[in-house]
C-alpha cells in the first residue's frame, strides 16, 4: 500500500513533514516513519517534534499511538523526552553525512589571491551603500515594486546619464541606456539576442570567457592585430567581413596600453562606411593613474557605438548591474530581446545605485579606491624594482593589474611555480585569442587590487620570491 506523507503544523508552531507506511499497525509505522527522518538526518539533532494530539490528528490515529511511538523512540535513544521542554531529537544520532564524491584533484586554496578583474571585497562601502539603499526604498513611488520594466529603472538611467557624460565623455540620454546584469549579460542581448550578428572583429587579448559567450551564439571572431598605439583598427577595412568590432580602448585588456586618437577614429570612421558597430568595453575606465582621463569613444559617435559598463569594478561583482548605451535604432531591438520583464538585475540595487550616485558616494568612493589601487601598484612597482629588477611592469598607467614582461619560454614556470608557493595569478597566454596574428608574448597577469590591505604586502613577498628564479 502506498506511504502517507503528512506536514504537521504542531501547537508550538512546528511544521513536521512525516512519511508513514499505510500498511501495518499504526503505533509501528509512526515509529518507523520517526525513525527514518532522524536517521537520514531529514529531522535535526535537537529538532522539537509537534505535540502528540497535533501529529495524532495529522495523521488520523489516536493520540496514545503518537505517545507509544515517541515512548519507543525515548526508548531506543533516538528521542529525548524532558518536562516542560517536549520531544526533542537526540543529539547523540545525528546522522554521519554522505561523503561527497570528489570530481579530480583538488588544489589547495592560494594563499595570496592574486589574480585580475577583481576590486577590494573587503573595500565595499556597507554603510554608505545600506543608508542609500533604505533612503532610495523610502522615496521609490508604489510602481517600483510591480513587475520591471526591462528597460531599467527611470531613476538609475538619469543618474547615469548624468554622471558617463560627466565622468567618462558618454553622449546619451536616459532613453538610450538598457540597464543589464554586467557586459557578459550585454554580449548574450546583443549576440544571442539576434540584436547584432558576427563576424565580429576582436583585439588579439580578452577574456576566453566572452570568446566562448559569442562561441556559443554562433559568432566567429577575428582577432586584429595590437602595437604600441592599441589594437589594429587599420585591419578592420580588409576583406575578412566584420560587420562589429569589439575593443576596451581606455586599457587594452589585459596588456594595459590606451587606444591612440587615430586608431579611435579609424575604428569609427570604419563602422560609419561599413553600417557596422563598435562596441566599447569600458570594464576600469575609472581607475586612470598617471595620465589625463581617456574618455569613452562613444562620444565621438553615438550613432555608431554600443557603450557598455558594470560596477564590477568599481564597487563590487556581487552586485549584478551594468548598462549598455545604444544606438537610438538598436535600443527596440535590445529591449525585445530582454522580454517583456526585467529577469536579471533587481530593482533594490537600481534604485540604491541612482541613489548612491546622485549623492556623491558613488564618485567619493571610486576617487577613495583610485588613491588606494594607485599606492597598491606604487608598492607593486617598487618591489619588482628592487628583488626582481630583471621583470619589466607594463600596463600600469590605469586599471587594477599590471603585466609582467618575462624571458621567451618562461611563462609556464612561472605560473607552475606561483601556485606551488600559494599565490594565484594568471599567464598572459590564458587570454591570448588562438587564432591572434601576434606572437605570443611570456608574461604575468597581476591583480592588485583583490588582496585586503593587510594580505597585501605578503602576497607581494611571495611573488617576488617566484619570481627571483625566474
Amino acid at each position: 500500500m502506498p506511504e502517507s506523507r503528512v506536514n504537521s503544523a504542531s501547537e508550538a508552531g512546528t511544521d513536521l513533514h512525516l512519511e508513514v507506511s499505510a500498511s501495518g499497525p499504526r503505533r509501528a509505522a509512526v515509529a518507523a516513519g520517526l525513525r527514518a527522518a532522524v536517521r537520514s538526518g531529514r529531522l535535526a539533532p535537537g529538532t522539537r517534534l509537534p505535540p502528540y494530539r497535533s501529529l495524532a490528528a495529522d495523521l488520523g490515529v489516536a493520540r496514545n499511538t503518537v505517545a507509544d511511538a515517541y515512548a519507543e523512540l525515548v526508548a531506543e535513544g533516538w528521542l529525548t523526552a524532558r518536562q516542560g521542554s517536549g520531544t526533542r531529537v537526540a543529539e547523540r544520532v545525528a546522522a554521519k553525512p554522505k561523503p561527497v564524491p570528489r570530481r579530480g584533484p583538488e588544489r589547495e586554496p592560494a594563499a595570496h589571491d592574486l589574480r585580475q578583474g577583481q576590486p577590494d571585497a573587503a573595500s565595499f562601502p556597507r554603510a554608505a551603500w545600506g543608508a542609500a539603499v533604505r533612503r532610495a526604498i523610502t522615496a521609490a513611488p508604489p510602481d517600483a515594486f510591480a513587475p520591471a520594466d526591462p528597460h531599467g529603472r527611470p531613476e538609475l538611467r538619469r543618474a547615469l546619464a548624468g554622471y558617463l557624460a560627466r565622468a567618462r565623455g558618454v553622449a546619451a540620454t536616459p532613453d538610450q541606456i538598457v540597464v543589464c546584469a554586467g557586459f557578459a549579460h550585454g554580449l548574450r542581448l546583443l549576440f544571442g539576442g539576434g540584436v547584432l550578428s558576427g563576424p565580429l572583429a576582436v583585439e588579439p587579448y580578452g577574456l576566453p570567457f566572452h570568446r566562448g559567450i559569442l562561441a556559443d551564439a554562433g559568432v566567429r571572431t577575428l582577432p586584429l592585430g595590437l602595437d604600441d598605439r592599441g589594437a589594429r583598427t587599420d585591419q578592420l577595412a580588409s576583406g575578412r567581413g566584420p560587420r562589429a568590432v569589439l575593443l576596451t580602448p581606455a586599457h587594452q585588456f589585459p596588456t594595459g596600453g590606451p587606444l591612440l586618437p587615430a586608431r579611435r577614429a579609424e575604428a569609427v570612421d570604419w563602422a560609419r562606411g561599413r553600417g557596422g558597430v563598435v562596441l566599447e568595453d569600458d570594464y576600469d575606465g575609472e581607475f586612470r593613474y598617471d595620465r589625463e582621463p581617456v574618455g569613452a569613444v562613444q562620444g565621438l559617435d553615438p550613432d555608431h557605438v554600443v557603450y557598455i559598463g558594470s560596477v564590477s569594478k568599481s564597487l563590487s561583482p556581487a552586485i549584478r548591474l551594468g548598462w549598455m548605451v545604444l544606438p537610438p535604432h538598436l535600443v527596440g531591438d535590445v529591449l525585445a530581446a530582454k522580454g517583456q520583464r526585467e529577469a536579471w538585475t533587481g530593482v533594490t540595487d537600481q534604485l540604491a545605485l541612482a541613489e548612491f550616485i546622485e549623492s556623491g558616494q558613488y564618485d567619493r568612493h571610486v576617487r577613495r579606491m583610485r588613491q588606494r589601487y594607485r599606492a597598491r601598484r606604487d608598492l607593486l612597482v617598487a618591489a619588482l624594482a628592487e628583488r626582481a629588477p630583471h621583470v619589466a611592469v607594463t600596463g600600469i598607467a590605469a586599471g587594477l593589474h599590471a603585466v609582467l614582461r618575462l624571458p621567451p619560454g618562461t611563462e609556464a614556470a612561472a605560473v607552475e611555480a606561483a601556485a606551488r608557493a600559494g599565490v594565484a595569478l594568471d599567464g598572459l597566454a590564458a587570454f591570448r585569442h588562438p587564432d591572434s596574428p601576434e606572437p605570443h608574448r611570456d608574461g604575468l597577469v597581476v591583480g592588485y587590487a583583490a588582496p585586503s590591505e593587510h594580505r597585501y604586502r605578503p602576497a607581494l613577498h611571495a611573488l617576488c620570491r617566484v619570481l627571483a628564479d625566474v
